[in-house]
């Protein structure tokens, strides 16, 4: 009854239209009968996938130009998961690229039933997001402040104006809400449908109840689909099948790893109350009772995301099309429970049925999208996370953007193919990843907080000797990284527990480390760090490396350069430090999670050169960072060797030994600007190089230390970090970096055109650093990142990263300010006078802090601690 109520009336609303419009160009059959329409020899574009992801990919591709593209479904179009998805539209998204794609969406929606004819059922209700505690309000503030800056109405509202909006809601335990007035409800199929028929009529080729077997990659790049119905010539592929994503990338002679696992998901619907749901009442989502309610025809539709989540679908395409899997009311027992305390009023209602659908998640609760590392043209859209009709739209737009000119409009690394490795493709760790990712859709998600399953997948080999030193780690592309130790006598349980908005638990932990870097010497275990070699035979290696990066690589044996791999409109595509070992070889360090997408830029863009050789050998080195003044000391007598500035100058690095071993690569470099040694150890002696460090450095009063230390250390340096500060989209002379860039090196390089316009011309924003003035670090929220900055009252930019600066005693954050026109909106040159002469606000959740913007970073204040009340910020030192 169900599936045609929900699903089938829609389809047949549509699909005689949409048969009447593109009946020349596919098959109205909806039996095994052969296809009237034999499939096209060839397509510039095939895509996999005929639901609500395939169908704006397919429709964004045609808006752009793109004719030639050939879209197939394996059932009939929007009958997978699209067919079943609930139709909410919401942009309350925390992170800032689904935010935008929710928000196009939303957008795109609104007017596609009057540019296709077919009816999408967009009505634009709202949504209320509530708050059973004071910590969720908390969150929902700080989205509340990233949607009132791009323009989106948002307002946190208190409970009585929740029943106003919504009188059937129970408001008792409600402690405050989040009200979206342009968050709105549509049909997904009839979407989907429109999509289909906006991108037929530009020549899109349609094909149902067509399966694609594989494809096919020859030299790295794809060059045809085999399918059921013969094989189809193409330039490029995408993967937007699915929860059958999986299965499709690995099913080639070269797989493609797409992490995508698929779990049930249960919700029911009602048959009309008495007095019938106004279609026009808000949507609601009570995240701490796990559960989201919408109308639904006079009753209501209600689902959630269960704490006890069920995988499905381990093997197998096993489903042309998604049917209604099998009822579980004992385990949709809680969310009822949740729901009819939150409209006590239903208690008589009758239920019409309970829907089973399967829905795709990932590991990390993003979407995943972009060109695959290992075969070019192979583009991958998948793994909506149960927000496939909110991401669907936006999400179509930037990958098409992608395919047509090479990249999106937008920084969509956090959503990235290449963000993973192919570890996170075994079965069993996304079955139990997926087991843990969909309860925290609802989950409330404090800063740096860390997944429990699928971890220890890589480690270092010191794990166990600093785990029993009181090591806490979080994951980092899957590598386990320290945080912090927690020194003897510390309640370990309640640290592991202290997770807040406010000052942490780990606050004082911290600081006697990074106390340690300063006075003495520490230990950071950065081994997770990517690590490349590149050499030839000849001049190869030197050549390419000089094309691909922005600074002069042709320094004397021994140099070490810190440099930025560029793409061609000057950003970064990565930030990395190289050391010439010898004429005709390089050591590259990159950031942790670059080593997939470092790996793949290098391979695209290095020459095909037989003569040339580049090699991963991130797991042949123990990176040991020694940290502070008294690191000489320690290397000094364990090398017998002088290690004084005029011996082992900064940015230079040597082969020696350490104790017993040798082969020890030495790098008098830190990654947070105070001084210091990175050791990296062949793999087999890094226990033993570890005692011996740690042995000889207890008479200048060693320890260990983490991440969280060497964060608060980077950040009061003004040291920008890839991912977090830089991106594809930031190029060197927007962040302070020009002296790491040779616009005179003798050759050109990647990038150098738009560096060369910008020294002529100016930027148009400026990474800017910031100190919080009146902010109180014990009783006050804290920022952590994505916070919007104010200058003179107007919105300019959001912070990047912020940090703790236990030498400052007070907060800093990092991010970029930008200056638009007042009256036009048009992008003006950021000067420093601009940066200079403003008067800087930082939200956090609502509430803004006064800050003191400064372009350089505050190097006369480390010599000596000082109190904060003594320390005046306008005699900073200046450039």
């Amino acid at each position: 009854m169900f599936l045609r109520l929900l699903s089938d009336i829609q389809w047949r609303a549509a699909h005689p239209k949409w048969r009447r419009m593109t009946s020349s160009q596919r098959s109205t059959s909806t039996t095994a009968e052969p296809h009237p329409v034999s499939l096209p020899a060839q397509a510039q574009v095939v895509i996999c996938g005929g639901g609500i992801i395939g169908t704006s990919v397919a429709y964004h591709l045609s808006k752009m130009g793109f004719k030639d593209i050939v879209l197939l479904e394996q059932g009939r179009l929007a009958a997978g998961t699209t067919r079943f998805c609930a139709g909410i539209v919401s942009t309350a998204r925390p992170v800032s690229i689904e935010l935008k794609m929710a928000h196009y969406s939303n957008k795109l929606y609104q007017q596609l039933e009057q540019e296709t004819g077919v009816q999408t059922g967009y009505m634009k209700t709202g949504s209320i997001s509530l708050a059973q505690t004071q910590d969720r309000l908390i969150s929902l503030k700080r989205i509340a402040s990233s949607l009132n800056v791009m323009g989106i109405p948002c307002e946190i509202i208190s409970p009585k104006k929740v029943l106003q909006l919504h009188p059937l809601i129970n408001i008792h335990d409600l402690v405050g809400a989040m009200y979206l007035p342009e968050d709105a409800l549509v049909s997904s199929a009839n979407v989907s449908l429109a999509l289909a028929t906006a991108a037929s009529r530009n020549g899109v080729q349609i094909h149902e109840r067509t399966s694609v077997s594989h494809v096919t990659i020859q030299k790295g790049r794809v060059t045809g689909v085999e399918t059921d119905r013969g094989r189809i010539q193409c330039e490029y592929f995408v993967n937007c099948a699915g929860q059958w994503a999986y299965e499709l990338g690995h099913s080639g002679e070269e797989p493609v790893h797409i992490p995508v696992h698929a779990c049930e998901h249960f919700y029911l619907l009602t048959h009309p109350l008495q007095e019938p749901v106004s279609s026009s009442l808000p949507t609601i989502v009570d995240p701490d009772g796990r559960i989201y309610i919408r109308n639904w025809q006079g009753g209501i539709l209600s689902g959630g995301f269960e704490k006890n989540p069920k995988p499905l679908f381990t093997e197998g395409r096993n489903q042309l099309e998604i049917q209604n899997l099998q009822e579980d009311w004992d385990h949709f027992g809680p969310l009822l429970g949740a729901l009819l305390r939150r409209m006590p009023g239903l208690e008589a209602l009758q239920i019409m049925q309970l829907v089973n659908c399967p829905e795709s998640f990932t590991p990390d609760m993003r979407c995943i999208m972009g060109e695959s590392p290992t075969a070019r043209g192979y583009f991958v859209l998948a793994g909506m996370n149960s927000a496939g009709i909110s991401y669907g739209g936006g999400a179509g737009k930037y990958l098409a953007e992608w395919i047509v000119n090479g990249y999106p409009s937008e920084n969509v690394w956090p959503l990235d193919l290449k963000r993973f490795g192919t570890l996170q493709s075994s079965r069993t760790f996304l079955r139990h990843r997926v087991m843990e990712v969909m309860p925290l859709m609802y989950d409330l998600k404090v800063p740096r907080w860390d997944f429990q399953t699928g971890r220890q997948l890589r480690t270092s080999p010191l794990y166990d000797r600093l785990d029993a030193q009181g090591a806490r780690w979080m994951e980092k592309h899957g590598f386990e990284r320290v945080k912090y130790f927690v020194p003897p006598g510390n309640d370990l349980l309640d640290l592991d527990h202290s997770k807040t908005f406010y000052k942490p638990d780990w606050f004082d932990i911290v600081g006697s480390e990074v106390k340690c870097c300063k006075e003495a010497v520490c230990v950071i275990d950065m081994s997770s760090f990517t690590k490349f070699e590149i050499s030839s035979t000849g001049d190869q290696a030197l050549e390419s490396l000089q094309y691909l990066f922005a600074n002069d690589l042709d320094v004397p044996v021994g140099h070490v350069v810190h440099t930025g791999m560029l793409n061609e409109n000057g950003g970064y595509e990565n930030d990395c430090s190289i050391a010439r070992l010898s004429k005709r070889s390089f050591f590259m360090i990159s950031p942790t999670d670059q080593q997939v997408h470092c790996w793949a830029w290098l391979k695209n863009h290095l020459p095909d050169d037989s003569n040339l050789v580049l090699e991963d050998v991130t797991w042949k080195y123990t990176a040991l960072n020694l940290i502070g003044p008294r690191a000489v000391d320690v290397l000094s007598e364990l090398s017998y060797a002088p290690m004084t500035a005029e011996h082992f100058p900064s940015l230079f690095c040597k082969e020696m030994s350490v104790g017993y071993a040798n082969g020890i690569r030495v790098m008098s470099i830190t990654h947070t600007g105070e001084p210091g040694f990175v050791l990296y150890i062949p793999i087999e002696y890094a226990l033993h190089v570890y005692n011996e460090v740690m042995n000889m450095g207890q008479k200048y009063g060693i320890r260990n230390a983490g991440y969280y230390a060497l964060r608060s250390l980077r950040i009061e340096k003004f040291f920008a970090f890839w991912g977090q500060d830089l991106d594809a989209f930031t190029t060197p002379m927007e962040c302070g970096r020009e002296f790491q860039v040779k616009l005179d090196k003798g050759m050109e390089f990647l990038g150098q055109e738009v560096l060369l316009e910008q020294k002529q011309n100016g930027v148009y924003k400026r990474f800017t650093m910031f100190i919080l003035e009146d902010h109180d670090t014990d009783m006050d929220l804290w920022p952590w990142w994505g916070e919007p900055i104010f200058r003179n009252g107007r919105y300019v930019g959001k912070t990047t990263s912020s940090a703790y600066s236990y030498t400052l005693e007070r907060h800093v954050c990092l991010g970029f300010v930008h200056h638009f026109d007042e009256k036009t909106g048009e992008k003006l040159v950021v000067t420093t006078d601009f940066i200079n002469q403003g008067e800087y606000e930082i939200d956090i959740a609502g509430q803004r802090f006064q800050a003191k913007a400064k372009l350089y970073p505050f190097s006369s204040l480390f010599t000596q601690r000082r109190r904060k009340d003594e320390v005046e910020l306008s005699g900073y030192q200046r450039e």
